[in-house]
């Protein structure tokens, strides 16, 4: 409820984050854990999502999805290795990669050489299947293109406004991709008129929030995104103080949006400050049931 002048609770309560941080996160050892323990103890969280169109030919099968990579920041290819690592290791039938690969930066050859650090990393899955979209920090270094290129090279799918389609004997799963919401060029419009009016379908879209407009559509049974970090640092009770646009309302896990379901990944990097408190960094496997 809003008070008398025009400082409402909810910015008595980002005030009361913002003065809490550092004595939670910076207390004595808590800085230690919140910049080397936490950030790189990655949790793998497993999500079994009972999809109401899919057909009994897709029953078991297993998506990983990784999301917010940000090489070149906290991020560097040891780290990033470890964590294709673990993806191999949930031996998925397809991995999905909802965008930010690089961290944003001003200087272009740094941003390149998080491509090709990206690159070089990305090539171990040794053509295992993935679908991939751009972030906006992907946008924002400008390198978007030489993104696109790389998927290309490694036998990606780039779904940026297109539509991918599986086929088990007479049954169809698509999957479904958004450009940028914040920073590219979407198409929901065109996304729509190229996904197929039957069989189950999932929207890979960078920023969460955009299930506010997918649901209405009536055709997704889940999205998948990233964006939010679920907010890197989440205070007790408060929750997190600090999240980016397009992210402030499906933060981190399973929601259900009108008939959709959507699920937000922590992501597996980050960006400045490099802290992780009570948030882990996540990597997500979906067991698809068909209703």
């Amino acid at each position: 409820m809003q008070t008398s002048s025009n400082f409402t609770r909810r910015d008595f309560l980002k005030l009361a984050a913002a003065i809490s941080v550092p004595l939670t996160v910076f207390s004595v050892g808590g800085t230690y854990y919140s910049t080397k323990i936490e950030p790189a103890w990655l949790d793998i969280e497993s999500v079994t999502i009972k999809l109401p169109n899919l057909r009994p030919a897709f029953d078991g099968l297993r998506l990983t999805q990784i999301s917010d990579i940000h090489m070149g920041g906290w991020m560097n290819r040891e780290q990033f290795e470890h964590v294709i690592d673990l993806v191999k290791g949930t031996y998925p039938d397809l991995i999905l990669m909802t965008g930010d690969f690089v961290e944003y930066t001003s200087n272009f050859d740094r941003a390149l050489g998080a491509v090709q650090d990206v690159q070089d990393v990305l090539s171990s899955l040794n053509s295992m299947p993935a679908l991939a979209i751009l972030g906006n920090h992907d946008y924002r270094s400008g390198v978007n293109f030489y993104l696109r290129a790389m998927f290309s090279r490694l036998k990606i799918v780039d779904l940026t406004n297109g539509v991918h389609t599986m086929v088990r004997g007479e049954g169809q799963l698509h999957f479904a991709g958004l450009d940028d919401l914040l920073m590219g060029f979407p198409d929901f419009n065109g996304v729509l008129a190229k996904l197929p009016q039957n069989g189950a379908a999932i929207l890979l879209a960078h920023e969460p929030d955009f299930a506010d407009i997918s649901s209405l559509a009536r055709r997704f049974d889940l999205q998948i995104s990233g964006h939010s970090h679920g907010g890197q640092v989440v205070l007790p009770i408060v929750g997190p103080p600090i999240l980016p646009s397009m992210g402030e309302k499906y933060v981190s896990g399973l929601y259900r949006v009108g008939t959709m379901f959507q699920y937000t990944n922590r992501g597996v990097g980050m960006t400045e400050p490099y802290i992780r408190f009570n948030c882990r960094p996540e990597i997500t496997v979906f067991n698809l049931k068909a209703a």
